[in-house]
């Protein structure tokens, strides 16, 4: 490389994004390191400014590190979208959402401003440029890849991004902190959403929203043949699929089949009753491909966690599909987002915004 390209590189304070930035050193790269506050700023006026953040402490790894505060954005496109959701029946994701609206803003506006070509993350999973398009793909560490919160990303996302831990497990990544001397080299992972404590959404919402616990109390619990059999503390507090915490006894185990917001109901049914094979999904964004004109067989997962399995795409407009899967998937939820890979290539997804359950037509 003759001349060092520069590249601003998303600082978390964890292992992996500090990994990413070492190996960008190694790799010849000009890095700077950009810190996105979100939560612990007092000031909503989106700003940059230098940040005593050390990576290493290895002097090869001395990088500057800068700090953007984008708290007011994060609370008006993440925090108020969670709200939204929870209140609309629907089962949020914000880390989804936040990695198109805040890490990818954020690390953008933070190129522009410090002049660097790229941006670069810690997220595991890879990009190519093939036949005139850029491709995501999934990490090659199974327990770690995040191919699944990425699908939001544009082309011109993808050309300017980064990601230098697609082709590492997260063991080796913790081998290489070690030797670049990172200090978050053995700090622990976080599972949970960062603005709810203790990963309790239920009582995170009760508190964000004054008087909600009280406007929504006391609804009714109906079983599959509308038999009302008990009282619930309130829908938003209730996800589908959900199985604990109902507070009603039954001779077989019963689960959250649906929310019903106007009513302010949820119902119950057997597990059996939280399969289905298709669904319609919206907001979608393509990657391998510009648009989605015919009928199209892929694999599909609903959740993170979720395995994916075939499935047939079929367009309905150029805004929305859906989505048939050869075998059930359990506990489908609406403002989930299906995500569609051909092997290892992450095809594109939507947003799932409604489950169409046998009954239906």
């Amino acid at each position: 490389m003759s001349a060092k390209k520069k590249i601003l590189v998303g600082i978390s304070g964890g292992v992996d994004s500090a990994v990413t930035a070492c190996l960008l050193v190694k790799q010849g790269y000009e890095v700077t390191g950009l810190n996105i506050k979100v939560l612990d700023s007092l000031d909503d006026t989106p700003s940059i400014q230098a940040s005593p953040l050390v990576i290493s402490d290895h002097p090869d790894f001395q990088i500057p590190v800068f700090t953007l505060n984008l708290r007011s954005k994060f609370r008006d496109d993440v925090i108020n979208y969670f709200h939204d959701d929870y209140l609309g029946g629907r089962t949020p994701n914000p880390c989804m959402v936040c990695n198109k609206k805040i890490k990818w803003f954020g690390l953008f506006e933070g190129a522009k401003i410090l002049d660097a070509e790229f941006i670069a993350t810690g997220h595991f999973a890879s990009t190519s440029f093939t036949d005139g398009r850029y491709r995501l793909y999934k990490g090659v560490d199974p327990q770690k890849d995040q191919s699944y919160f990425l699908w939001m990303l544009s082309q011109s996302d993808l050309a300017k991004t980064i990601l230098p831990l697609g082709k590492l497990t997260k063991p080796e990544v913790r081998t290489l902190a070690r030797t670049f001397g990172v200090r978050a080299a053995e700090k622990k992972e976080s599972q949970e959403i960062c603005f709810v404590p203790q990963d309790d959404y239920c009582s995170y919402l009760a508190g964000a929203i004054p008087g909600l616990a009280e406007k929504v109390a006391n609804g009714d619990i109906v079983d599959e043949s509308g038999l009302v059999i008990g009282k619930h503390r309130g829908y938003p507090f209730y996800t589908i699929g959900q199985r604990r915490g109902l507070g009603v006894s039954a001779k077989v185990p019963l689960y959250v089949t649906a929310l019903d917001t106007e009513h302010n109901r949820i119902h119950v049914g057997k597990k059996s009753a939280l399969e289905s094979r298709s669904l319609v999904a919206s907001g979608l964004n393509w990657i391998s491909i510009e648009t989605l004109s015919r009928t199209t067989e892929a694999l599909g997962k609903i959740r993170y966690r979720d395995k994916e399995s075939p499935c047939t795409i079929e367009p309905l407009d150029h805004k929305s599909v859906t989505v048939s899967f050869n075998s059930p998937k359990n506990a489908i939820a609406s403002g989930q987002a299906v995500v569609f890979y051909r092997d290892t290539e992450v095809l594109g997804g939507g947003v799932i915004n409604q489950v169409i359950h046998e009954s239906q037509p």
